[in-house]
């Protein structure tokens, strides 16, 4: 279960809640990451636009997220607002939540193979790497890119370390960078397209991550892949500056387009 350090959310924090009742004049929904805390979602903050029908909007053990507008720390009481809250509010929260999960998946799997409490995982691991990176799959993210040191540094016990990372690189997917440029090449040369694809396959590296074709002749589109945008824009630079320089001795005319 995913876990937050303090048991109930502040007002103007985003939450994950679940529908569970729903009556005339509001619904109530749980609180998914605050160990089931209960929240009232009041009729007039479920839509801008008046709705005769409450259920026409939510409906039993959907997933909302919603704004928190009131707390009351003493009662532990939390009211939320379901239109408060922005399209792109909702997808970044959404897409936190699944970083969440999964964070929270490995640090149980790794948990258990330690013989470790839930509670003990984030006290150890969960909050060191949440206080630096923060988020926990963030710092495990950069832990398995680049080593054991990025946990060691923020406190992490070594017997945590190389498991976490193991288990990690399980679930951490790469994000690829594409940035492409199209160019103009022409040549007067009798063997045009033979010295045209000549030219071009000197930008061609052994790995596959550039790759060059045509978009209708004399106009090519050449990308660059890669895991860092800046080396990515700067292979892309490179390559360009190379053909440019290597355009003379090839006997083609060469320019960036777009």
């Amino acid at each position: 279960m995913i876990k937050k350090r303090n048991k109930i959310p502040s007002v103007g924090d985003l939450v994950i809640g679940t529908v569970r009742d729903i009556f005339d004049y509001g619904s109530y929904l749980v609180l998914d990451e605050y160990s089931n805390v209960q929240a009232f979602l009041p009729w007039s903050e479920i839509a801008s636009k008046w709705v005769r029908n409450v259920r026409n909007v939510i409906k039993e053990g959907e997933k909302k997220v919603v704004k928190v507008i009131r707390v009351d720390e003493k009662r532990g009481t939390v009211d939320v607002s379901l239109k408060k809250v922005t399209d792109d509010e909702r997808k970044k929260k959404l897409l936190l939540w699944k970083k969440e999960q999964r964070a929270d998946k490995i640090l149980e799997i790794v948990a258990v193979k330690l013989g470790k409490t839930e509670d003990e995982a984030y006290e150890q691991v969960g909050w060191k790497l949440e206080d630096v990176y923060g988020t926990i799959m963030d710092g495990l993210e950069k832990g398995v890119k680049e080593g054991e040191e990025v946990l060691v540094k923020v406190g992490v016990p070594r017997e945590w370390v190389k498991p976490l990372l193991d288990e990690a690189s399980k679930h951490v997917e790469e994000r690829k960078v594409k940035l492409s440029k199209v160019v103009s090449v022409r040549t007067t040369e009798k063997e045009g397209i033979e010295v045209i694809r000549k030219f071009l396959s000197t930008a061609l590296d052994s790995e596959g991550n550039v790759r060059i074709y045509t978009i209708g002749a004399p106009r090519y589109k050449i990308e660059v892949t890669g895991v860092e945008p800046k080396e990515v824009n700067k292979e892309l630079e490179r390559i360009l500056g190379e053909l440019k320089e290597a355009s003379k001795s090839a006997g083609v005319e060469f320019k960036v387009i777009e």
